[in-house]
């Protein structure tokens, strides 16, 4: 009987055994490689894809960095330039600017420096009654400052021209620092006070600060006005002081020390007005040699006369920026023919023969030096 029920048992469990259902097979070794190489090289793709992605990224980034500095550069200095000579009588119109050429300040570029002169952020131009020269205050006539909207505390620490009537032989001037104004009631006894001396580190165009051929008379019936001495330069080394500005040092006055960095100095004060900049370039047009036509533009010439200098109407500003580091995304030789990656020949500035795989962005504009021919403040009084 036991044996009968084992048996019927054990028939039992082959069937169930025989009517059971497979499980899932596992991966074979082969497969597991496969799989294995196949989500290697996807990974890999993948990371190499996002790491060029990156390179392009970075090297835009920068690159549009460095055409946002150039262009604004370029737009605060065409209009400077479009304003030198502003509030000047024609006569003086040889003191708007100043030009250096191809300054050595000890590495391979030699960029240029530019002065101008002229009435530019604030309107002020008034008749001088009396001024003996060097002296510590002008008297102008009665009412003047009535004519300007500005209180009496606006004047002070304030930069101003002092020039002689422009129907006098005498074709110098003095810029001084006001300390206050005297103002009577009723705009009488108007007068400009000032602290001896001229202005400290200001160096006007072209010698105008001698007044050593003029008479205290030739005053009389001068010009005085607010003054902006401007001055625009490229830092190659980081080291100006040393080489064109003695005295110079990082951290004051706006001073960087930093190479590559291009300046304005407005009445003493520095300014960076763009970083990452590799040369900076000035030409000159107009109708130097009085034939009536425009002679053309050319660098800056040391010969030039004062009059020759009057009958500049044209400035070309040329400004070459460079990246701050190499392009990441370039790889190879560069072919021969391609000059992004290399210093370019600008005017009279010597390129380079080399390529350092630094992006290059190189703007110019033409500024058009209105006041040379036109008096802004021109009240009928000429």
């Amino acid at each position: 009987m036991r044996l009968g029920i084992k048996a019927m048992n054990i028939k039992k469990a082959n069937r169930e055994f025989k009517n059971r259902k497979p499980g899932p097979a596992g991966f074979t070794m082969i497969e597991v490689l496969v799989a294995s190489a196949i989500m290697v090289i996807v990974i890999v793709g993948a990371l190499t894809l996002y790491s060029r992605s990156n390179q392009i990224s970075v090297d835009q980034q920068q690159y549009a960095e460095l055409q946002h500095d150039v262009r604004s550069a370029m737009f605060l200095m065409a209009r400077d330039l479009r304003m030198a000579g502003s509030g000047l009588p024609p006569e003086f119109g040889m003191f708007a600017l100043e030009g250096f050429n191809n300054e050595d300040q000890g590495s391979e570029v030699r960029p240029d420096r530019l002065i101008v002169l002229g009435n530019m952020d604030d309107p002020l131009n008034l008749r001088i009654q009396e001024y003996q020269g060097s002296s510590v205050t002008v008297s102008v006539y009665d009412g003047s400052f009535e004519t300007f909207p500005y209180p009496a505390e606006f004047y002070m620490n304030k930069i101003v021209l002092i020039l002689p009537n422009p129907q006098s032989p005498c074709r110098e001037g003095e810029v001084r620092m006001i300390t206050h104004i005297t103002w009577s009631q009723g705009g009488t006894n108007e007068k400009f006070n000032m602290s001896p001396g001229l202005a400290p580190g200001i160096d006007p165009p072209r010698g105008l600060m001698a007044t050593s051929n003029c008479q205290s008379d030739d005053f009389d019936n001068g010009l005085i006005m607010f003054a902006n001495v401007k001055e625009f330069w490229l830092d190659t080394t980081g080291n100006y002081g040393s080489v064109l500005f003695p005295g110079l040092t990082a951290g004051q006055r706006g001073y960087v020390g930093e190479p590559g960095i291009l300046y304005v100095t407005n009445n003493g004060i520095h300014l960076p007005l763009a970083q990452n900049i590799e040369d900076l370039q000035f030409e000159y047009n107009g109708d130097l040699d009085g034939d009536g036509l425009l002679d053309g533009f050319r660098p800056w010439d040391i010969s030039w006369t004062d009059d020759q200098i009057s009958l500049i109407r044209q400035i070309r500003l040329i400004i070459v920026g460079r990246t701050p580091n190499r392009f990441v995304s370039v790889s190879g030789k560069v072919p021969a023919n391609i000059h992004n990656y290399r210093r370019p020949s600008v005017s009279d500035s010597i390129g380079s023969n080399t390529d350092d795989y630094r992006r290059r962005f190189v703007l110019e504009t033409t500024a058009n030096v209105r006041n040379l021919s036109l008096n802004l403040y021109n009240q009928g009084q000429r």
